[in-house]
């Protein structure tokens, strides 16, 4: 597989958001806010690690929602559900279960790439991240991080005016008889022992390391400043502005929810 040495990544002046955490249909403009302000020059490359303030499934952009998303057991355990601008598939989201992050960049960063190989790329620093944990983590392509215990996380992307949105959710923890009820993805296939089924095809990241959520994600943003660079920022007022709209017209439409039925 090809790659660029990481005096690509250099050639930027990287920035981090970490801010506290939000509702989960606000994270999704939030991507397309970024990435509109990435494309258009307004803001420099940028990594933002995400807080949750409330459980989620996710769907992706072509997915059914009825196929997905057991509405009723979302509504019995309080789980709200969003449509994001990448396709993929769902994703099971708890707070403090979840570590998810994006990366919005100018797509000369992976010119030359194939998607397979862009997918990768993007993500060499967290696997060198969680091997300084001790965990031996890899790329199944296309787009699942995963190890020998079973899978971690999953990538998604889109690319637009000259900008890639690359992002990421990898499991801290997993509720599994929560998940179960809530997405239907796999019901099929599971066993009489459906929750422990589901629970092996993920393997959180609390097992493997033993750690805080917060210490692995410290390790992943130490590992990122120094192979490439970051600087710490903040949402600026005009993006958070630009979301909100994108939430009012949007995201937190039942026309959006529903696109595919």
């Amino acid at each position: 597989m090809s790659t660029q040495p990481s005096s690509s990544w250099r050639a930027y002046d990287w920035q981090l958001i970490r801010d506290a955490p939000i509702a989960p249909v606000m994270h999704m403009a939030l991507d397309e806010a970024l990435l509109e302000e990435v494309a258009a020059g307004r803001r420099k490359p940028t990594l933002r690690i995400w807080e949750w303030a409330a459980s989620a499934v996710v769907i992706g952009r072509f997915q059914s929602l009825r196929n997905e998303v057991d509405l009723e057991g979302a509504r019995r355990h309080g789980v709200q559900v969003v449509r994001r601008i990448t396709g993929g598939g769902a994703m099971f989201i708890e707070p403090g279960n979840t570590i998810t992050y994006s990366i919005y960049a100018p797509v000369e960063l992976v010119a030359g790439m194939s998607m397979v190989e862009s997918y990768a790329f993007f993500d060499r620093w967290v696997l060198d991240a969680l091997a300084s944990l001790g965990v031996e983590a890899w790329y199944q392509p296309i787009n699942d991080i995963t190890s020998a215990a079973g899978k971690i996380g999953g990538a998604a992307q889109t690319r637009r005016n000259g900008a890639v949105l690359h992002h990421v959710t990898m499991a801290y923890d997993i509720d599994s008889a929560k998940m179960v009820e809530v997405l239907r993805i796999g019901r099929e296939k599971l066993s009489d022992k459906g929750i422990a089924s589901a629970a092996k095809r993920v393997d959180p990241l609390r097992r493997q390391t033993g750690l805080p959520r917060e210490a692995i994600i410290e390790r992943m943003i130490d590992t990122f400043r120094a192979q490439h660079g970051l600087t710490d920022s903040a949402i600026k007022p005009e993006e958070w502005q630009a979301a909100e709209r994108l939430v009012e017209t949007k995201f937190g439409t039942e026309e959006w929810l529903r696109a595919v039925p």
